[in-house]
Parts: structure tokens; sequence; C-alpha cells
């Protein structure tokens, strides 16, 4: 078992495989995912996806000279497996070992710890600045999914890059065509066409920001993969590099059944079920959703509305069918979210917004501006807000409670459940 995983202590030991010895890496690198996530649990379809682009990655650049970072970080458990760590997937004694997300304290090759999304371009952007700053001349290289492309901090990024950084900046869009959820906004209209034309729209968001970009559709194979980033190695200006991959590749469950393989508790890899269950009978996400359906069957002027988490209030794809114009999701947009509710609130509708506690302090600011001072009447219901549950420190569930308690001093007419 793990015939060549055996053999990588780090970066350097990947540059030495032939393209045969490259190909097993990555069966031994899924086995190892296997073996963990059955186990333990974890993001699945996003890690499944991107293990021969981050072999690519590690075969090509020079980590951690070159300084690689995740967005998100979901999807950097092959990275983790070839950086030192791979006990942390191949032994169960060593799975605490191990966070969920990229950590510095775990290693060198991690430069963030990372665990909201659409984040990874403007970090980067600052290595790249004072590397400029420095005189040094290592690649910094972004990896960034299509559904964190919604986010507000991901544009400005972009934007920022494409128009003040002129100087080595790579960022690498992984398009799977999935968020958690299928995608929603016009940016993926614009994707769709790329991958369409493998590349060739004459209507090119990253073009229009200013950016170089480079299309890779096959994202999914390694030597596609080495050639494609040896091609933008050291680059003077910032460029873009959008591969196609497939999410949960290599599991034929997890490719037919994006969303709910992005991520799992443990499961049986034969049958897929779970292993384990923390729940039994009717749980607080059916009461939500049953709440949720009888409102808007009652009342027209009622809509729920999403960042791209339908389902923290238990909507699956069905009930989002169902819900029709009583649905909105706004993709990875939180502040947008609350603005919008906002919005609507004020012109009589009656909005929700659900999503997880700890991607809520995101918005802060359109919670106090937006809404409070506005008093605008919208409703917030959080899962996972309390001091248990998703306890990784990027993603503590407590500061929902905060927020309760700062603007329900106010006159704010806001309720966060």
């Amino acid at each position: 078992m793990y015939e060549i995983l055996n053999r990588i202590n780090g970066p350097e030991d990947v540059k030495k495989l032939n393209n045969e010895e490259l190909k097993i890496l990555a069966e031994d690198i899924r086995d190892a995912l296997f073996n963990r996530l059955t186990k333990f649990g974890g993001h699945f379809g996003p890690n499944f996806g991107m293990v021969e682009a981050e072999i690519a990655m590690h075969y090509v650049f020079n980590s951690p000279v070159d300084k690689f970072v995740f967005d998100v970080s979901h999807q950097s458990y092959p990275h983790k497996i070839i950086t030192g760590r791979r006990l942390g997937y191949t032994d169960e004694n060593h799975f605490h070992e191990d966070s969920g997300y990229t950590n510095p304290e775990e290693s060198e090759h991690d430069f963030f710890n990372v665990g909201h999304t659409s984040t990874s371009i403007s970090l980067a952007s600052g290595l790249a600045k004072a590397r400029d700053l420095k005189g040094d001349k290592e690649n910094i290289i972004a990896v960034i999914g299509d559904g964190s492309l919604s986010g507000g901090e991901a544009l400005e990024g972009l934007d920022f890059v494409g128009s003040e950084l002129n100087s080595n900046f790579i960022i690498i869009v992984n398009d799977n065509d999935q968020a958690i959820a299928e995608n929603h906004g016009g940016i993926y209209k614009n994707l769709a066409e790329l991958r369409a034309t493998k590349g060739q729209a004459s209507n090119n968001l990253f073009k229009a920001m200013g950016l170089d970009y480079i299309y890779e559709p096959n994202g999914n194979d390694i030597q596609s993969m080495i050639r494609v980033l040896q091609s933008v190695k050291d680059t003077n200006h910032p460029v873009v590099v959008h591969i196609n991959t497939v999410k949960g590749k290599g599991y034929k469950l997890a490719e037919e059944n994006r969303e709910s393989w992005h991520w799992s508790v443990p499961f049986d890899k034969e049958t897929g079920k779970p292993t384990i269950s923390f729940e039994s009978g009717e749980t607080y996400t059916d009461l939500t959703s049953k709440y949720i359906m009888e409102k808007a069957k009652k009342d027209s002027k009622f809509v729920v509305i999403t960042p791209a988490m339908p389902g923290t209030g238990g909507l699956n794809q069905e009930l989002r069918a169902e819900l029709g114009k009583q649905y909105v999701d706004v993709g990875i947009a939180e502040e947008h979210a609350i603005a919008m509710a906002s919005g609507i609130a004020k012109n009589e509708g009656k909005p929700l917004v659900v999503t997880n506690a700890t991607f809520m302090q995101r918005a802060y600011d359109q919670i106090s501006q937006d809404v409070c001072i506005n008093n605008n009447a919208i409703t917030i219901v959080l899962n996972y807000s309390s001091f248990d549950g998703l306890t990784d420190v990027t993603h503590l569930g407590i500061f929902g409670h905060i927020c309760f308690l700062k603007y329900t001093k106010s006159n704010c007419t806001i309720t966060i459940k």
C-alpha cells in the first residue's frame, strides 16, 4: 500500500518521480484521503478534485521558497500530504495532528491559517508586494475555486492585481462548475463560455481586469498541469491559469453528487453511507426547513436569501426548486445578502437570511449600517452558533452571539436565531 507515497517526505521527492510514478502517487494520495475521510470525515470533493494539480504544483515550483496560498484551504489536503504530513492521512494515530485547513504552526509550507473563502488573491498579493519591496524573486501562487470568485474580496483582489501589481503573480482558478451547491451569479456565465470555447471567448472577466490568461482543460492530468505551470513559472506579470477539474474526481458517488460530497462525515467506502450519526429523529434543520416552506406558502412576500449555504436551512435541491422566486442564492457574498435583505424589508418584503454563524461575521458592517441604522426588519437564522459544533479556529460559531448582544441594544429590529 502507498507504493510511492511512502517515499514522499517533502516536495523535493516529488521532483524525482517519472510520469508513471507521478500517476501512482496520485492514486496513493487518493487512497490516503479515503483512509482519513472514511474514518475522520472532512472536505471530500474539493480535495479529490485537486490531487493532480497539487502534485504538478509541487513538481514545478519550489515550496516554501515559492509560496502557495489556498483559498478556503479546504482543498489543501494533497498539498499537506506532499509537504511532510502524510501520516495525518495514512495513520489514524496521527489524524488529530493535522487540521482541516492550512496552518503555519504545522508546516513552513503553509503561510496562513485560512478557513473562510475568497481571501487567497488578497493574501497572496500582500506576499508579492512584500517580495517586491525586498527585491526577492520567488513565485507567488494563489489558488482559488470558481465558487469563491463570487465573494467580494476575491473580486477586489483581482481588480487590484490586474492593474496595480506589475510583477510575478500566478492565480490558479480551479473551475469545477460548483460551489457547495450550484453556482449563482453573472461571472459563472462567463466561466461557462470560457470552458466551452477552451478559453478563446472574447468576453473574458480576467482579461477585462488587466490580467494575462491561460486556459487548461485537463486539470486532472498531471503532465498537462506540469506543462502549463512551467509556462508561467517566473513570469514577470500577473497571470490567471484557468483549469477545469472534476469535483470529487476518483469516487463515482462524489462525482455524481457534488453538493452532498463537498464535506462528509465518516462513511463506508463501498456504499457511501455514513458510519456514524449525530442525530436521531427530527432535527432542528428539519424544523427550520418545514417552517420555511410553510411560511413561503402562506406569505407571498416572504423570501429566503442565502450566501451559497442553502443546507443551513435544510433546503435541498427539491425544496429550492419548490420555493422558486421566493429563494435567492447570492453566491458567496454575505455583505450583499444582508444589504439586499434590508432593501427587501424597506419595500415591504419579509426576508430571511440563512447561513453558518462563522460566515455571518463577515457582514457585521452591513448589519450595523444597512439594516440597524435604517431600522429595517430582517431575520437571520444561523446554524452552529455556539461554543460547540464547528470548533476549528477558523470556524468558531461564538461571534454571532457577540453580534446579537451588540445590535439588539439599539432600536434595531433585526432578529438572530
